[in-house]
């Protein structure tokens, strides 16, 4: 369904029908069915409408009670959408909620599985449980490493500065009282 107007006359189709089924019919087998899609085709010219219902008995008889009212819908519809030609309309079972339940059914089975093999093996993680760093923990290691790569080298500055001038002071501290001890004598 490429072509946008049919795009937009299923959307249309799907909400008259919908609201059919709220408002205006009133059989009781359809109480608990929702309309899941509506195809058109390209010349609007057939609808498909897919449906669901809450369990399986109740998904034939609503097939039965919306074929029952097709002549119905499809004047609805038709004054609707204001269409030359209102569309033919045909009502699918929608067989897409069996289909996802039966892949989550896989899905929680294969987790067992993986789960009793890693129990069964005693299998741990090599390193961390999430191997992959981060860039923003991996830069701000980075810049730590570097301060203090900066802070150690700058200290070992200072104490060598510190060191080169403490031994001036203590030989001109020297020389000074060895000359005081000179002066003493005379």
């Amino acid at each position: 369904m490429a072509n946008p107007r049919a795009e937009r006359v299923a959307k249309r189709v799907q909400q008259i029908v919908a609201e059919m089924l709220g408002n205006r019919l009133k059989d009781p087998r359809l109480e608990l069915v929702t309309i899941t899609e509506a195809r058109v085709t390209g010349d609007l010219q057939q609808a498909t409408v897919y449906f669901t219902a809450h369990n399986e008995e109740r998904m034939k008889d609503a097939e039965r009670a919306l074929n029952a009212a097709r002549g119905i819908i499809r004047s609805e519809v038709g004054k609707q959408l204001g269409l030359r030609l209102t569309p033919t309309i045909e009502f699918e079972l929608d067989r897409l909620p069996e289909t996802a339940r039966s892949f989550e059914d896989v899905l929680a089975a294969a987790r067992h599985r993986d789960a009793q093999l890693a129990r069964q093996r005693g299998t741990e993680y090599a390193g961390d449980a999430d191997p992959y760093r981060k860039p923003r923990e991996a830069e701000a290691t980075a810049a730590a490493e570097r301060q203090f790569e900066t802070n150690t080298e700058a200290t070992a500055h200072r104490e060598a500065a510190a060191g080169a001038q403490a031994e001036p002071e203590a030989q001109a501290g020297a020389t000074a009282s060895a000359e005081s001890d000179n002066a003493g004598e005379r």
